[in-house]
């Protein structure tokens, strides 16, 4: 399987290796390889017009393709990126990702699962987080042996966790991960910067009380989960807007919104905390969060924090392409279980699996992979579509 991602973040397209495979009602997981592949500069643009759109969408689409055409595998699963997620009163009422999956499939001449969200959405969930997917399975045996709560958290553009206990699984965004931190980067710095690299502002800053209380204020986070939000909310407008009045410097504004980042996840976890995304490689952000949360990261238990969401992206795939669902009904709101996606041929006529008949209800990690991998510097598959996964 290779999984592709973009993040909210737009910084870069994630991509991840893995054999999948099925053990009665357990997915077997092997991390293969995984990478980061610059996000095309160009194509940071906001859409304007229908015009921009289908440019963006092809765009992206090739992309994709130009990664996925790297490595070795029999079926490639994207989860796009998010351009936007239509919320109105708490409700998901639609949401878009680009990255036309026909380019992939052309590229790699390999079946491609795509569009992943919008069936979670049909079904009257939030279509996020999907991470909840993966981290329900991987985790619930976690959590029984240490005997409380574990938390998945990612850290991406938006912040997102997902609850395991005895009473059952949540999942839900807190909130902003890096987006504010990035808009505000960019700006105070004429565009030459889009992040504050290792918190370098942010560590020289004070907080700044006024903007941190304005922060803190938006009625997001008191809604009741399951509950997700974006970009189209959390952005340089919305910045814009809170801070309006006050003098800041920059290095108090970074230290202010990476102080928003730790409240309003810290406020959201109990137990072990786990962490991946982007995020985590903010010291600032870790530090802090650390004083308020036994937080570990994913890489020791065994999946690496820098590609987690890519792995996702893959799992989700392998599970659509076995006819099981691939939500979380309690994380996302959905009126029940439901298939993801759909499937884009590749060179060969399609050859589905025979649905799985077990439902899955774990996830391991093994370090063994159970087929010989060229890696990116293998050859395409000729077997296409009639992947083993």
């Amino acid at each position: 399987m290779i999984g592709l991602i973009s993040g909210t973040s737009m910084d870069a397209i994630d991509v991840a290796v893995a054999d999948l495979s099925l053990d009665g009602p357990t997915v077997v997981l092997t991390p293969v390889e995984h990478a980061e592949h610059p996000f095309p500069e160009e194509l940071r643009r906001p859409p304007t017009s229908a015009a921009d759109l289908c440019v963006l969408d092809t765009r992206l689409g090739q992309a994709f393709a130009d990664v996925a055409a790297r490595y070795r595998g029999d079926l490639v699963s994207s989860l796009g990126q998010t351009v936007h997620h239509w919320v109105e009163d708490g409700r998901c009422l639609g949401t878009l990702q680009l990255g036309q999956p026909a380019w992939i499939a052309e590229a790699t001449g390999l079946p491609v699962v795509a569009d992943l969200r919008v069936r979670d959405v049909a079904a009257g969930g939030q279509g996020a987080p999907l991470a909840s997917t993966l981290d329900a399975l991987w985790l619930a045996g976690f959590a029984e042996r240490e005997g409380r709560p574990a938390v998945a958290l990612n850290i991406g553009g938006i912040a997102n966790i997902t609850k395991i206990s005895p009473e059952g699984v949540i999942a839900y965004d807190t909130g902003p991960g890096n987006a504010l931190m990035d808009a505000a980067m960019t700006v105070l710095s004429g565009g030459l910067r889009t992040q504050d690299t290792d918190g370098e502002f942010a560590r020289r800053g004070q907080v700044h009380a006024e903007l941190l209380d304005r922060l803190l204020a938006d009625p997001y986070y008191a809604r009741s989960a399951p509950k997700s939000t974006g970009k189209e909310h959390f952005n340089r407008a919305y910045l814009d807007r809170v801070a309006e009045g006050l003098t800041i410097q920059a290095e108090d504004f970074l230290a202010t919104l990476t102080e928003l980042t730790v409240r309003t996840i810290a406020a959201e976890c109990e137990g072990t905390v786990i962490g991946s995304g982007g995020g985590m490689r903010n010291p600032v952000l870790v530090e802090s969060l650390a004083r308020h949360a036994d937080l570990r990261t994913s890489d020791e238990l065994g999946l690496p924090a820098a590609a987690k969401e890519a792995y996702l992206a893959a799992l989700l795939g392998f599970l659509t392409w076995h006819g099981l669902p691939a939500n979380v009904p309690s994380a996302t709101g959905a009126a029940g279980p439901r298939p993801l996606g759909s499937i884009t041929p590749g060179r060969y006529p399609l050859r589905l699996p025979e649905p799985a008949l077990t439902a899955v209800t774990a996830l391991t990690i093994s370090t063994t992979s159970t087929i010989s991998t060229m890696g990116r510097r293998g050859r395409q598959s000729d077997g296409g579509d009639h992947a083993r996964t």
